[in-house]
């Protein structure tokens, strides 16, 4: 059955999770869950590292940085600021990362495919595109992709499971600080870990200026 005008506004991830939307964290709950038309969910908070120390990995995170899903470097203590908006029916989020060198900004769009898979859309221009499956473990919410390919003009090149970067996304509740933790990493088969992100900010929903 083709989704009704309600559920085609819904969030790809309250869609996706269901009933087991109750089983997250409370601060994941708002997080995840649909925004109204004229609000915006803002976080803010710091990444405790952001990138690779691996520096002889600079230079191939640098020919990748262009498409908007990593940046070369190594860095901590990063300011950074989220913004996520529903739109048609996708979760569409800016990061802008602050780091001492200057700003650099990270946009994606999540969507539910028909198989039920969130598809994460990354970049302006939409050049890298990855599918995940979702899993909710002790009130935290779990991401591991599943393909990750390039967009080539109207195509998609899919990269073989063999060579392709494995993408964990890990959101939770930090009980004890209150606020709510990210953690993301891509490890690409015989190298290892080649990028990571994670760090811990505070959300709330306001009006869309």
């Amino acid at each position: 059955m083709a989704p009704g005008p309600e559920d085609s506004r819904r969030s790809p991830y309250a869609r996706a999770l269901g009933a087991r939307a109750s089983e997250l964290d409370p601060l994941l709950r708002d997080y995840f869950a649909s925004i109204p038309p004229g609000r915006v969910g803002v976080g803010t908070g710091v990444f405790d590292r952001v990138g690779t120390p691996r520096r002889w990995l600079w230079p191939l995170l640098a020919v990748l940085q262009p498409t908007g899903a990593v940046r070369a470097g190594w860095a901590t203590d990063v300011p950074f600021r989220i913004e996520n908006r529903t739109v048609d029916g996708r979760a569409e989020s800016l990061r802008r990362f602050r780091f001492a060198s200057g700003d650099w900004v990270m946009r994606d769009a999540v969507a539910l495919s028909r198989s039920g898979r969130l598809v994460d859309t990354i970049g302006p221009r939409g050049r890298v595109i990855a599918s995940f499956d979702l899993d909710v473990r002790d009130g935290g919410l779990q991401l591991i992709s599943r393909t990750v390919g390039f967009r080539i003009g109207r195509r998609i090149a899919r990269l073989p499971r063999a060579l392709a970067p494995v993408v964990r996304l890990s959101e939770r509740q930090d009980a004890e600080s209150g606020r709510q933790r990210v953690d993301v990493t891509i490890d690409v088969p015989v190298i290892g870990r080649v990028y990571a992100y994670g760090g811990s900010f505070r959300y709330r929903i306001e009006e869309d200026a």
